[in-house]
């Protein structure tokens, strides 16, 4: 998509577009791909909504746009005019036999009026990434590395011993030439002016991570709630790509107890009954421990919740998520209010503003409609733009 100019002042109260200051082509070129951004930001919601996508690495997706034509002067269709000759006829008079109704399930009659279509463009995922933070004017993430590093082979050196595919036969040559400069009635070729490129272990810093989505699955969180929650956890989950090599998402849900799931049971899984949310920490810790080294792995945990936690649960959730905040390199929050006024001033939103007053590497962030997620989205990778620069 494209971006208008910086340089470019233009009066929007007399109407003029930057646009406007383009030839004719120009400006329907660019006027097309403003609206067809248009179109994909308005899509998105519903796009991701309806795919398992959060994992994508090269996903496409398809995108309905309207069909759009130059505007021109169109001749009225005879059925559609308000008058018959000259005569005395209002808007509303019956001209005829009233039509028959149609039967509910009948079939239309074929027919010869005009019709609307659309257009379905194709996208790489990556490609509404890259927009998108054009657009949201997001920062583009230094790579992080990793406490631990990754052994890896690289070429250091020369020897006059070694593996022959590994034989240097330039540097080679150029040893028997220098010895015959010193020696000219030698030999042309010997075994000592054999060079082997050698090969030495590096550690290089490890650029892998790991980013746990927990939800609250609970009867209280309505279908919008998931919906909003499955926006965020998908952005955050694309930025977080361009800044690690290696990255792995764990899918966590919970009501009472918790349970790991895939991606695509992620979003269909409905519990009943209360929330008690040290379940979903405390499996997080579980996981880490068995599977994600610290040391080794980048921690994110973003946790979607209505708010609502069983009061005598505070004091095991507020342990639970402080173990994680630990070793952690950040934790979010993501709450779906029942209603804005309410917004953050929760029981578990309590427990993660103690973590952030204490110094925690956390941030919260209320969803209400879906302007609120892009919001959301610009705040957390500001702050890690923030932290990085630090």
């Amino acid at each position: 998509m494209i971006n208008p100019p910086s340089t470019f002042v233009c009066n929007e109260e007399e109407g003029q577009h930057w646009y406007d200051l383009f030839s004719r082509g120009a400006r329907d070129w660019l006027r097309h791909n403003e609206k067809i951004g248009r179109a994909v930001r308005e899509k998105l919601p519903e796009l991701i909504a309806n795919a398992d996508v959060l994992g994508a690495g090269d996903n496409r997706v398809k995108v309905p746009v309207r069909f759009m034509e130059h505007f021109r002067f169109r001749l009225c269709p005879p059925d559609e005019q308000t008058g018959v000759g000259q005569g005395d006829a209002k808007v509303g008079d019956n001209l005829g036999r009233p039509s028959r109704k149609r039967a509910q399930g009948e079939k239309e009659a074929g027919g010869d009026g005009d019709g609307g279509f659309d257009l379905t463009l194709e996208f790489k995922i990556d490609d509404i990434v890259d927009w998108l933070w054009e657009e949201l004017k997001l920062p583009n993430l230094q790579p992080k590395s990793g406490v631990a590093s990754d052994d890896e082979y690289t070429r250091e050196g020369l020897n006059r011993r070694g593996a022959r595919s590994r034989l240097d036969r330039r540097r080679s040559l150029k040893e028997a030439i220098k010895r015959r400069v010193v020696n000219p009635d030698g030999p042309a070729f010997v075994n000592d002016d054999l060079r082997f490129r050698q090969l030495v272990v590096r550690k290089q810093p490890a650029t892998r991570a790991v980013v746990f989505f927990a939800m609250d699955v609970s009867s209280s969180m309505r279908e919008r709630d998931r919906t909003l929650a499955k926006m965020f956890f998908f952005w955050a989950m694309q930025g977080l790509r361009r800044q690690y090599e290696h990255i792995e998402p764990v899918f966590i849900a919970h009501t009472v107890k918790a349970w790991e799931f895939n991606e695509s049971e992620f979003f269909q899984v409905r519990g009943s009954g209360g929330t008690v949310a040290s379940s979903a920490f405390g499996i997080i810790n579980n996981i880490i421990e068995q599977r994600y080294d610290p040391s080794r792995y980048n921690v994110y945990l973003f946790y979607a919740s209505d708010g609502e936690n069983f009061r005598d649960d505070h004091d095991r959730a507020t342990a639970g998520l402080s173990e994680i905040a630990s070793i952690a390199n950040y934790l979010g929050y993501i709450e779906t209010p029942a209603s804005e006024d309410r917004a953050l001033e929760t029981e578990t939103a309590n427990i993660f503003r103690a973590l952030i007053d204490g110094g925690a590497t956390a941030g919260s962030y209320a969803l209400i409609n879906s302007e609120s997620v892009w919001e959301a989205i610009r705040g957390f990778f500001q702050e890690q733009a923030a932290e990085s620069a630090a």
